[in-house]
């Protein structure tokens, strides 16, 4: 059983999310205002839904200021579905998407996604191509200065680096990371990757590459 919070300004949405994620037998706490919410509590959840369309503070806006806070997955609720919405969304430390209107079975299918990664036991080190990542402490690094990546960029470049050379299409690293298959999953990887990309070019290389037609690699 997970403790999940959903933010959302429609009462009927905030039903819904709460009778499917009880019906799995989770505990949710739901909020109409982002303000509602109780900052010294965010650390109790395991996972956050937040819509991006809220009077006061929006979900966006929220996300970047609790991001610090929390470790748990965030996913964001919206009608929107222009890259520039995906990027923004990404981009301030959300890991995933959903796109309304949803229906029960993805939103449980997708919250069980990324509570089963954050189950998922680390071990020992790895090393890639110069980078180093600690699978216990889920932290990347490279000569020996850490490099700050989200939980989902962690995650795909783990997943990446552990198949060296392997090329994987966005739909193939969506569902091996996330471990569930859907429409939005293609752009919401595209973005990670790029995120990534962005945070190793102070060190000089990318280790993502992207073969064309076909997917990404680790190099």
């Amino acid at each position: 059983m997970a403790y999940i919070l959903a933010v959302d300004d429609e009462p009927d949405i905030l039903a819904l999310i709460k009778n499917a994620l009880e019906t799995d037998g989770h505990r949710v706490s739901i909020a109409e205002r982002a303000d509602a919410v109780v900052r010294e509590r965010l650390t109790d959840f395991d996972l956050i839904l937040l819509d991006v369309m809220m009077p006061d503070t929006d979900g966006m806006v929220f996300c970047a200021e609790i991001r610090a806070l929390v470790d748990c997955p965030i996913l964001f609720l919206t009608a929107k579905t222009q890259e520039a919405d995906i990027v923004r969304g990404l981009g301030c430390g959300a890991d995933d998407y959903l796109q309304k209107p949803f229906g029960v079975g993805e939103l449980q299918a997708r919250v069980r996604a990324h509570l089963r990664r954050e189950q998922r036991e680390k071990h020992a080190v790895l090393n890639a191509s110069g980078v180093r990542f600690d699978l216990s402490a889920k932290e990347v690094s490279v000569a020996e200065e850490t490099v700050v990546l989200t939980k989902s960029e962690y995650e795909i470049c783990e997943f990446l680096a552990r198949n060296k050379g392997q090329v994987f299409s966005k739909e193939q690293i969506y569902e091996s990371v996330f471990g569930y298959e859907g429409e939005s999953d293609a752009s919401a990887i595209a973005e990670h990757v790029k995120n990534i990309r962005a945070k190793f070019v102070r060190y000089g290389f990318s280790p993502i590459a992207t073969v064309w037609g076909i997917g990404y690699k680790w190099v």
